[in-house]
């Protein structure tokens, strides 16, 4: 089964499914089939030579009488040789190629037609994808993103569809939505766009339960949209092939940035593009050691100084001479944590970006702030701070899985102007995706 390129994958506008179920069901279908004919190794495993798995093959036997119609001691081996194979192979397997196993989830992921599987479904049908182009992986991470909302959705939704009720939206009702949404930590300012779309539509036309929602969904959807269509810039953020890229990573302590950045390279890696990491962060002890671990585990390359607190700009400058030697189409530059109120390290930072602008006029340049979900509005202020020094084009939000504030989302496309480029929902190697409002929103507002 061949890797899922999410760097390529297909954006399309939003409709209505006329029948998510079928659709559901013929995606199921296909999927199970082209995972029952999958090999039982991950793709990289050499067929050639088959894994080593030692089988424990008794030597002494009690002393029962002689049966003609029982098998040997070969073929009793042999029949528990096949039965323990079939029972353990693949936990040797994740022993013994850890990364390779994880990389190639999708073909020991066992698909089953359950609420996770036709809300995922339902959401991807609903933006005009044929069902004969999904993959597994796709249905896999809607399903953990939806899971991974459940912290901000927890009552919001319940409480959303107890105040509207069945009765027609009412100036009462945009008030209790109004609590739900700052509760979100969705923000004063998208909140106010929201509620005055509502508030529009209800002057107009008596406004039920569903179109309320539906409305809802709709602006909020365009909100995380508009830095967007203010750059002219595409909606899914991906590497220039046959081209130097360099992706500048930012962000505070804590908020998962060597991590991202691991994730970052395995995702480019899978697919198709060469990589390479710089490791930037040369004041936090053990940062160098920790990008090199996220680098084994993806078979990406990392241009490091062992020296304490070496000159993060000298380590940008040797990663770019390497990356161009090499050919390289994605140099992902880890930088030092910094707080946004620490003038000296924040003009670090800038001069990181002016060795960049220097060294490499011809590359394609994206500054990328980390942002820890569960930080809601104080996220914020960080990204305005670092917005003037690194150049900012984009941002990532990371551990939506463990917070309560997902909403935090609309706030920074609103009040930064910054579109949202990558989510994290997890701790796994392959729990970064490329965000896409629609399923994001759809998670946010999805019925429990």
């Amino acid at each position: 089964m061949a890797e899922f390129d999410w760097f390529n994958r297909e954006t399309t506008e939003a409709q209505s499914a006329e029948d998510a179920l079928a659709w559901a069901k013929e995606a199921y279908a296909r999927l199970k089939a082209q995972q029952q004919g999958a090999p039982d190794t991950p793709l990289d495993t050499p067929t050639d030579a088959p894994p080593d798995i030692s089988i424990d093959i008794p030597t002494d036997t009690p002393d029962t009488p002689d049966v003609p119609a029982a098998p040997s001691l070969l073929e009793q081996a042999a029949a528990r040789r096949d039965e323990r194979l079939a029972s353990v192979s693949l936990p040797v397997l994740e022993l013994k190629t850890e990364v390779k196993t994880e990389i190639n989830a999708e073909l020991t992921t066992e698909i089953q037609l359950d609420s996770d599987f036709l809300w995922s479904a339902e959401v991807l049908a609903a933006q005009g994808r044929p069902a004969a182009q999904v993959s597994i992986e796709e249905i896999d991470w809607l399903g953990k993103l939806r899971r991974g909302m459940e912290k901000t959705r927890q009552g919001f939704v319940t409480q959303l569809l107890e105040n509207l009720g069945d009765d027609p939206l009412s100036e009462q009702s945009l008030e209790q939505i109004e609590t739900l949404l700052l509760k979100a930590d969705v923000g004063i300012e998208s909140t106010d766009l929201a509620l005055d779309r509502l508030r529009l539509r209800m002057n107009e036309a008596v406004v039920d339960a569903a179109e309320a929602i539906s409305l809802l969904k709709q602006e909020l959807r365009e909100q995380l949209d508009i830095p967007l269509g203010k750059q002219g810039i595409a909606p899914l953020l991906a590497p220039i092939k046959g081209r130097l890229n360099i992706w500048l990573i930012v962000g505070v302590n804590g908020v998962g940035k060597t991590t991202t950045l691991g994730k970052l390279a395995n995702l480019a890696v899978r697919s198709g593009y060469s990589c390479l990491m710089a490791a930037g962060d040369t004041f936090r002890a053990a940062a160098v050691q920790q990008l090199q671990v996220w680098a084994e585990r993806s078979g990406v390359a990392v241009i490091a100084n062992p020296s304490a607190n070496a000159d993060p700009a000298a380590v940008v400058f040797d990663a770019i001479g390497a990356a161009r030697s090499k050919n390289i189409e994605l140099l992902l530059v880890d930088t030092a944590g910094r707080l946004q109120t620490k003038h000296n390290l924040m003009e670090e930072l800038a001069k990181v970006r002016r060795i960049i602008d220097r060294l490499a006029p011809e590359a394609q340049v994206e500054s990328l702030l980390v942002l820890d979900s569960s930080q809601g509005q104080n996220g914020l202020r960080q990204a305005m701070a670092f917005a003037a020094a690194a150049q900012l084009t984009g941002v990532i939000l990371t551990k939506l899985d463990g917070s309560a504030r997902g909403g935090v989302a609309l706030a920074v496309a609103a009040e930064t102007g910054l579109p949202i480029r990558f989510i994290g929902a997890g701790e796994g190697l392959r729990d970064l995706r490329p965000f896409n409002s629609f399923e994001f929103i759809e998670a946010l507002l999805a019925r429990n």
